[in-house]
């Protein structure tokens, strides 16, 4: 199996981990890692979590430099967070698909075609679109965030649309919704599936809402043709608890296939089964050892967002966090 390309660890030098540690304590930096980067990345990280998590962890430090290895949006809601201190981010190539699916200019357009709807913007988009937006929310919160919404008003869900279908079914709430998608989450198919969980009959079953198939997946609950009680639709943190806390010893995993390298960790006796071994956000994998060590050396590349659009974005932020 070739590990660069299914995300696998491996063992970077030690002399290039104690580089990166001596480099860390002189500049007062903390390492934050998303689920999704390589092995290697999350086991050097002081903190490894879902993007808001890690903004909100590093908030509470008191370093004076934020590594983000993730991705620019989230190095972004690190900078909004924390605005006194330097965000960097190893590679500005580290994009996201879903969050570059819609622009503020498009979202102002379709606030126009829907006056008086309330926008709630999915946390994987920019600083621009949190800006526009009246709520964010994450993937473990959006059903709160739009059942905390009036029910006499329209809701704008962007720019996620499986997540989208996902919080229409669980609240029967209406909701226009912008047609988004992860390019990985959207690759895993209802076939993969029920592949991967006939390979693993007695494993419980965890999927992301992002993923495409996760409507088929709550149809056939309603059907009875899944056993709910071993199908769980959970964020990757959700994913983590669930697993550490579970009597069960088998999973089939439906989401992107770094967050098993903290499944493997937080639980060694218990075996985890990717539905797809090619569930890699090429955009995370670009972020490496060496990468993390560069941008440490040469303080690169700091990601900021200007102090008035960091304000009206903390407002979507601040009020999903209310509601917690």
């Amino acid at each position: 199996m070739n590990q660069r390309r299914t995300g696998a660890t491996r063992m970077p030098a030690p002399d290039l981990v104690e580089e990166i540690q001596r480099w860390k304590q002189e500049r007062r930096a903390v390492i934050l890692a998303h689920n999704y980067q390589y092995g290697e990345i999350q086991d050097m990280a002081d903190f490894v979590g879902d993007s808001l998590g890690l903004s909100q962890e590093a908030a509470r430090t008191d370093a004076e430099v934020i590594v983000f290895c993730g991705v620019h949006f989230m190095a972004e809601t690190a900078a909004i967070l924390c605005p006194n201190k330097t965000v960097l981010i190893p590679d500005l190539e580290a994009g996201c698909s879903l969050a570059a699916s819609i622009t503020a200019e498009q979202l102002r357009a379709w606030k126009a075609e829907h006056p008086g709807a309330v926008v709630v913007a999915y946390i994987n988009t920019t600083a621009e679109v949190k800006a526009e937006s009246d709520y964010c929310c994450t993937s473990s919160n959006a059903v709160r965030v739009v059942e905390a919404i009036p029910p006499d008003r329209d809701i704008l869900f962007l720019p996620d649309m499986f997540l989208a279908s996902f919080v229409h079914r669980v609240t029967g709430r209406p909701l226009h919704t912008w047609p988004g998608e992860c390019h990985v989450h959207a690759a895993l198919t209802p076939d993969e599936i029920t592949r991967a969980r006939a390979a693993h009959p007695g494993a419980e079953f965890v999927i992301h809402p992002e993923c495409s198939c996760v409507s088929s997946c709550l149809h056939y609950l309603a059907c009875g043709d899944i056993a709910r009680k071993h199908t769980h639709i959970l964020s990757t943190e959700g994913m983590l608890r669930l697993t550490r806390q579970s009597e069960a010893q088998e999973f089939v995993v439906a989401t992107e296939v770094g967050v098993l390298h903290r499944m493997h960790q937080g639980s060694p006796a218990k075996k985890f089964y990717p539905v797809s071994e090619a569930a890699i956000c090429h955009y995370m994998k670009m972020i490496t050892v060496e990468k993390v060590l560069r941008s440490l050396q040469e303080m690169q590349h700091v990601v900021t967002v200007a102090p008035s659009l960091a304000e009206r974005a903390r407002g979507a932020i601040d009020r999903m966090l209310e509601l917690a």
